[in-house]
């Protein structure tokens, strides 16, 4: 176990030292949003040059205000509480009114259903004063639809903790990540990224109780993993019925529930330009080798190794409750995503099955000869504050109390004896049985400016990481070394897009239904079906986001050279 343990920690070690740690509103505009005591802040008071032996004096709190915070649903189950309220929520509102006199709601919306949702909220107004995505390009949109408040003018002297705490963008040199999302041309600042404290993206699972039962070792090579599949079709070696064996699983969302399996067709000689250019809102349709993966898919359906009811699965729901109840084999998500306390995939599986193994594999070689797969940026979620915003100034309070270390630390590991216990020094996470149970990994939906856990120490988040999860460590110490094995770091070009905007929404609506359309199409259909449907998906904005990024990429060569 140590040994283990050491191996995670060496892995994560590895990790930080390379990747670190209508129209515009005028800045007019975005001072006049509010009334009264909610306007937008003014300048911080500058300390007096006193004697050092004075005591200092007592700050009385600003007038009492009230914002309204955004906090993903992700319609966890299993007797999760109410993301609006709940312990933590009742904690911060507690701390927040104490601190900054300052009252908080928070405002639910569905992970899986955000970009709609948030859309609606937006156009009706009524958005919460401090909003998230992980969607750049949505965030783009509000921007330049004049929706967002510009922010430059507040980090410095309304922000400190936030940007001490996000710190250089190693990603852009020379650039800290509280400007990730600058304008480049104005030096605006719509929106603010979060923090990445592990990049490692995705893995691809199978049930090793079920190899094993076979005697099939771990498929090294994709077509060892079809034919596992095939074998747990044919021989049901979990004895759960021959209809009701489910080979591969996955949601209606193909392009991330079978990354893997699609980036293993992409061109490795692609190059930097062309694989930016033409990847359009995180979807890889158009790189040269992509729709062979999805004719592959489009194999593994026809021949009953895939689940005949994905395109129905919206969310992870009911992909989830085939994993949990035994009846699927394998599965692609994110890299700890069974072993995880939520949606608790592993947990739950050997609850009802006892004996049953989830682990990690990395089969699907690529013409390279490499296990090729995306690695995440340091910079993830978005947030921002709508021109809407009553209270511009408790927002940005908010999020810098949010900001220090004690305040985001509470939330991540709670309480010691309920949620974690101190081990040689470290929190070691562990799920909670009552009210303090936290619906996502380390509380991330609270702690929106920061993804993974973060001690303040590198070496103590490389310990805390590999001690984080009630599965043996093993588990994770290898679905993290497949996560990571010839991962392709994330692709900045620090330029500001516009195009995607308008188009986020459409595009991803018709491209799930066009690979689920493709994947489930008769073989003789498939080629039709897939290029009617692309020249559609083009059609319906993505040339112009391509058009945008082409010649945006060429202007930030030139600029270079």
């Amino acid at each position: 176990m140590k040994k283990k343990l050491l191996s995670i920690l060496l892995i994560c070690m590895v990790l930080v030292s390379v990747l670190g740690g209508c129209g515009k509103k005028t800045d007019d505009d975005a001072k006049d949003t509010g009334k009264d005591a909610t306007k937008a802040p003014t300048k911080a008071a500058e300390k007096k040059d006193d004697d050092a032996t004075h005591e200092p004096e007592e700050v009385p709190l600003p007038e009492y205000s009230e914002i309204t915070v955004e906090v993903f649903d992700r319609g966890t189950d299993g007797g999760k509480t109410d993301p609006t309220n709940n312990y933590y929520t009742d904690w911060i509102k507690a701390k927040v009114l104490e601190e900054l006199n300052i009252g908080v709601t928070f405002v639910a919306v569905s992970r899986w259903e955000e970009t709609d949702q948030l859309n609606n909220l937006m156009a009706a107004g009524t958005a919460p004063d401090i909003c998230m995505t992980y969607s750049g390009d949505l965030a783009n949109n509000y921007r330049d639809l004049g929706g967002l408040v510009e922010l430059s003018q507040y980090i410095e002297s309304h922000l400190p903790n936030l940007k001490e705490f996000l710190g250089p963008d190693l990603a852009l040199p020379g650039r800290d990540m509280i400007y990730r999302n600058m304008d480049t041309t104005t030096g605006e600042v719509y929106s603010i990224p979060a923090r990445r404290m592990q990049v490692a993206q995705v893995s691809t699972f199978i049930r090793k109780d079920w190899l094993d039962k076979l005697g099939l070792g771990l498929p090294t090579t994709t077509q060892e993993f079809y034919d596992a599949l095939v074998a747990f079709k044919e021989q049901d070696p979990g004895g759960v019925g021959a209809n009701n064996v489910v080979p591969f699983t996955m949601t209606s969302d193909v392009r991330w529930r079978a990354s893997t399996i699609l980036e293993s067709f992409v061109d490795p000689d692609l190059s930097t330009e062309e694989r930016w250019v033409n990847t359009v809102i995180d979807r890889q349709y158009l790189l040269p080798g992509y729709k062979e993966g999805v004719r592959f898919l489009n194999k593994m359906y026809n021949d009953g190794l895939i689940d005949n009811q994905f395109a129905l699965y919206k969310d992870d729901t009911d992909s989830d409750n085939l994993i949990k109840s035994g009846v699927a084999g394998s599965f692609i998500h994110n890299w700890d995503q069974p072993y995880r306390d939520t949606p608790g995939l592993l947990h739950d599986l050997q609850e009802n099955i006892p004996g049953a193994e989830i682990v990690s594999i990395d089969p699907f070689v690529n013409s390279a000869g490499q296990t090729a797969k995306g690695l995440y940026d340091s910079a993830g979620l978005n947030f921002f504050i709508p021109a809407t915003s009553q209270n511009v100034d408790g927002a940005l309070r908010y999020l810098d109390w949010l900001s220090k270390f004690e305040n985001r630390y509470y939330l991540q590991v709670g309480d010691e004896g309920v949620t974690h216990d101190i081990i040689d020094g470290i929190p070691q996470l562990k799920p909670a049985e009552n009210e303090k149970i936290q619906n996502s990994p380390q509380n991330i939906d609270y702690t929106i400016m920061i993804n993974g856990l973060d001690l303040g120490d590198v070496t103590k988040n490389a310990k805390a990481l590999a001690a984080s999860y009630s599965v043996p460590a093993e588990y994770v110490v290898k679905a993290y070394e497949d996560a990571m094995r010839d991962g392709r770091p994330a692709i900045i070009v620090p330029v500001t897009l516009s195009a995607a905007g308008p188009y986020t929404q459409t595009l991803t609506d018709k491209g799930n239904e066009l690979m689920s359309t493709a994947v489930t199409a008769a073989p003789e259909d498939f080629d039709r079906v897939w290029d009617e449907g692309i020249a559609e998906w083009r059609a319906s904005g993505a040339d112009e986001i391509i058009a945008e990024r082409a010649a945006k990429y060429a202007e930030y060569i030139a600029s270079m050279n």
